[in-house]
Parts: C-alpha cells; sequence; structure tokens
C-alpha cells in the first residue's frame, strides 16, 4: 500500500469498543494496529498503570449486581465516567481532576514507549481510545485523530488546553461535536464522520447493506403491516434488493459485553424461547467474544434445555479466540442477523447497518445517552423483561415496529463512518472532504 494510504492506528484493550472501531481501518494500518496498552512496544511500568485500570473497569462491571459493594463500586466509577446535561451550552473547558490526573502521567512518560515508536514514519496517527491521542499531541506528532466511541463523552477526551489542541476528533453524531465545543476544543477540530462500521456489512454504495435489508425486512413484519403502507419507498430505496421472503429464519443476535456482564438476560431470554427455537420458528445467536467460559456456560444451557440440534439451527453460541477473529466471526453473523439485543455500548451505531436495536440495561452514563441517541431516532427499543421475550418480541414482530426501526436505522444512522474517516486522514484540504452518510 502506498505511504500516503497507511496510518498509525491505536487502539486499546478495554472491552472491545475501543477495538471494534479500529477493526474496520485494519487496511490502511501501518505493520499492525497497535494495542497501546499491551503490546509488546509497551514498557512493563506503562503495562502495569493499564492494568489497573482494566482490571478495575472488568471487576466493577461484573460485580454490579452483588449487594452493598457492588453498587459503591459501580457508582464510583461511573461518577468518574459521568457526562453533565449538554444543554445550556456552556464552557466546560476547565479541566476535571481526571483529566488533569491523565495529563500528569503522560507528562511523567506514560505512553512515551508508544509515541517514540510510531516516530520512525511520518504518517497520520489515529486513535480510538482519547489517551494515545492526547499523548501523541502533548508529544508534538502531526496529523493526530481521534475517534470517538459513543454519542457523548466525558472531558477526559480532551486535553489540559483545549484551544490549542491539535487532535482531529472524528465523532459519530453530531452531539458529540458540539460537547466537545463545550469542552473547548475548535469547531475545525472536530468532524461529524460517522461511527466507522465494517465496510464488508457495507459494500460498494451499500449493495451489501441493501441485500441484506432486503431479505431482513419480511423476518421484521410478519404481518406485513410496515411494508405493505411504505412498498413505494421501501422499492425506491432498496430496488431489487427488496424481497417478499427471507433466506433464513427470524434471527436474534445477543451480545455479551466484553466484561461479561449481563449473562442472566441471556439466559432468561433462552428459557422463555425454547419452544419457539425447538418450532424453528426463531434462531438465537450468542456472541460470547473471546471468553471462552461465558461459552461454555450458554453451551451447557443450550443442552440442558434440549435445543441443541434443533431445526433452523436453534442456537448457536459464537466463540473465538481473538477480538480480530471475534469481529470475523461477528460481522459475517450480522449478514443474516435480524435483531441485535444488546446493552448500548458502541454496537448502538450498528444499526446504520439496518438493524434494529433490542436495548439490554445500559452501565454508565455512556451508555444510558448512547440509548437515547437509539430511542431518539426510533431504531432501538428498551427490552421488556427478558423472562417473557417469548410475548413482547412476537408483539412488536406483529405491529411491524422492528421493520420501522431496521429500515429508519439504514436511512438515519451514520453508514459511512469508515469511509468518511479515510478520506479525511487522507485528504490534503480537510476542509474540501465531503462526508456520506
Amino acid at each position: 500500500m502506498a505511504k500516503e494510504r497507511q496510518a498509525w492506528v491505536v487502539s486499546v484493550d478495554m472491552g472491545y469498543g475501543h477495538q471494534r472501531a479500529a477493526y474496520p481501518l485494519r487496511d490502511i494500518a501501518y505493520e499492525r494496529i497497535i494495542t497501546a496498552n499491551n503490546d509488546n512496544i509497551v514498557t512493563p511500568e506503562e503495562q502495569r498503570v493499564w492494568r489497573k485500570f482494566q482490571r478495575f473497569y472488568e471487576s466493577v462491571s461484573q460485580i454490579r449486581g452483588l449487594p452493598v459493594i457492588g453498587p459503591a463500586m459501580w457508582g464510583l466509577f461511573d461518577y468518574i465516567q459521568s457526562i453533565q446535561p449538554l444543554y445550556p451550552l456552556r464552557n466546560l473547558s476547565r479541566p476535571t481532576l481526571y483529566s488533569t490526573r491523565l495529563h500528569r502521567l503522560i507528562r511523567r512518560g506514560f505512553m512515551q514507549s508508544l509515541v517514540t515508536y510510531t516516530r520512525k514514519r511520518d504518517i497520520p496517527f489515529i486513535s480510538t481510545f482519547f489517551a494515545p491521542a492526547i499523548a501523541a499531541a502533548y508529544h508534538k506528532r502531526k496529523e493526530v485523530y481521534c475517534v470517538v466511541t459513543d454519542s457523548d463523552i466525558n472531558r477526559i477526551w480532551v486535553p489540559q488546553e483545549p484551544l490549542k489542541t491539535v487532535v482531529h476528533y472524528l465523532t459519530p453524531t453530531d452531539r458529540a461535536g458540539k460537547r466537545l465545543m463545550e469542552y473547548g476544543v475548535p469547531r475545525e477540530r472536530i468532524f461529524f464522520t460517522g461511527f466507522p462500521l465494517p465496510e464488508e456489512n457495507i459494500g460498494k454504495d451499500a449493495s451489501v447493506l441493501k441485500h441484506d435489508l432486503g431479505r431482513r425486512l419480511p423476518n421484521l413484519d410478519p404481518a406485513r403491516r410496515y411494508l405493505t403502507q411504505n412498498h413505494g419507498n421501501l422499492k425506491k430505496t432498496l430496488g431489487k434488493s427488496l424481497r417478499r421472503t427471507s433466506d433464513h429464519p427470524l434471527t436474534v443476535t445477543y451480545a455479551i459485553g466484553g466484561a461479561g456482564a449481563q449473562l442472566e438476560v441471556g439466559a432468561q431470554a433462552l428459557q422463555a424461547l425454547r419452544d419457539h427455537i425447538r418450532r424453528g420458528r426463531i434462531r438465537v445467536v450468542i456472541s460470547c467474544g473471546t471468553r471462552p467460559e461465558i461459552a461454555q456456560l450458554f453451551e451447557e444451557e443450550v443442552k440442558e434445555l434440549g435445543l441443541a440440534g434443533c431445526r433452523g439451527n436453534g442456537v448457536q453460541v459464537l466463540h473465538a479466540l481473538d477480538k480480530r477473529s471475534h469481529f470475523t466471526l461477528f460481522n459475517r453473523t450480522l449478514r443474516q442477523t435480524d435483531i441485535l439485543w444488546t446493552k448500548p455500548s458502541e454496537l448502538s451505531f450498528y444499526a446504520g447497518l439496518g438493524i434494529p436495536i433490542i436495548i439490554a440495561p445500559p452501565l454508565g452514563s455512556h451508555e444510558q445517552i448512547n440509548m437515547k441517541w437509539l430511542q431518539r431516532l426510533g431504531i432501538g427499543f428498551p427490552q421488556e423483561h427478558p423472562a417473557y421475550c417469548d410475548q413482547w418480541l412476537f408483539d412488536w414482530l406483529e405491529s411491524g415496529m422492528l421493520a420501522e426501526a431496521a429500515f429508519e436505522g439504514f436511512m438515519k444512522a451514520p453508514t459511512y463512518g469508515t469511509e468518511n474517516i479515510k478520506r479525511l486522514v487522507f485528504a490534503k484540504d480537510k476542509e474540501t472532504v465531503v462526508f456520506r452518510y
């Protein structure tokens, strides 16, 4: 690949969100996608700092449901990452305790090894986590880009002196851009690109996306209420991709978060849907990421419920050995997924692939804001009690609301974030870049 089409792509290994955002940029990554907290170029001392934060995040996510200590620990963590109301618009540029702490660590050499390593080639520096981007800018790296991974963000994403920052912020929503301006980032440093979605699920001029959506809609509207009322508009937009019947059984994919939270929701849903699964009325995919112990728990649950080997593949438990393999497998699975059931993490933006979202309980203020974003656009709906999803899920299907949400996600949620980011990063004149959504 030519030099002008390569960049340093940096992420962190905390949950899946930041690495999921980096994965679609793998084809422009020089050498590899660098994982800032555990790559072999990172010093042992720096890795120890990262591990402290990562252990705290994963532990509070997992024990949140425990009495007394769980809510207390989660409350502290959520306070650290809390986000103030956006309105009234005002000046929030004053550094917080935690942004000051990060800046102090950077001054003392935190992430110095990463910045030093990337100096060997003078190409753009793209990070899907705030800390490496701020560190790169502090050490005077040129062309630094930070991919924002939530619909709204905490002050810690911005350096001590935001008016002087050279970081270009690439946001998934207009709201995140407004927030950055409240934090003091100059308008010319903020670009609303959309979240980087997997291009293999989109295709040239959305050909793959339209193909998959056209076969998804019949499953989401068995009574054809929405499809009949809106046939003209659907046909105009999707063309030959719109089909009367699907090529796969109704499929719900339930995604387990990186910290392994919300296992109980998935187990309750399987129990509630077991008769429908046995009859081949619905297929359920449980995505366990890279957590073999979680995959084993669900495989045992499937056997206990007598769902192994059901027609239509019944229940499929997805598990991969590493994050890259997980993203590849997960993106392939989404092509025949009709409904994505997930907490409102970065996967909220996957509604842009024309997939309606069932929203599992959010963890933290940033996920609560992602949930509101989904609801405002009418492309995601908070779950009812999972033990009764055999009732409310099919009511939703009969109403046609999930088919409407799928099409509205395709129309309203940004789709071309990956393409927009690449065009911006490699453009000589940033002001001339026109984004697609």
